[in-house]
């Protein structure tokens, strides 16, 4: 996990090095003005960029924070600094009903989030995509 020198002025990529990253043209979190990660809509993918958990909400959520976690922890963030969350979903109602529970330890210090249902994920087997903004903790925080 690295964090690459600016491209411009204050802006940092966040690379985990997993073989599929150079393969597609985004990153998957932008470290901008030193403070503020943005990541990109994390899916349920394992290291190898194979998606994980066909049909079930429940794994794909729990993949999609382990794969959040890791940029977080390549950025020098944790859960406590993660201001606003977007989840999209394909069925909400699932969604809502099959994770609740599972995304509830996430949300330390209650982040502002919004939970929007798509018709559709880049993956047509891709039920669940989180995002995230961070403020970064001071250095040596």
């Amino acid at each position: 996990m690295t964090t690459e020198a600016p491209e411009s002025g204050q802006r940092k990529v966040i690379r985990l090095r997993k073989p599929w990253e150079d393969k597609v043209h985004f990153s998957l979190g932008v470290v901008h003005s030193g403070r503020t990660l943005h990541t990109a809509g994390i899916t349920a993918r394992d290291p190898q960029g194979d998606m994980v958990g066909a049909g079930d909400f429940r794994a794909q959520t729990v993949q999609c924070f382990a794969n959040l976690g890791d940029i977080l922890e390549a950025a020098g963030a944790r859960w406590e600094d993660v201001v606003k969350f977007t989840l999209f979903t394909t069925d909400i109602e699932r969604f809502h009903r099959e994770t609740l529970e599972l995304r509830a330890p996430y949300f330390c210090g209650k982040p502002a989030a919004t939970l929007v249902e798509v018709p559709r994920l880049i993956d047509s087997r891709m039920l669940v995509e989180i995002e995230a903004v961070v403020s970064l903790p001071e250095a040596g925080a």
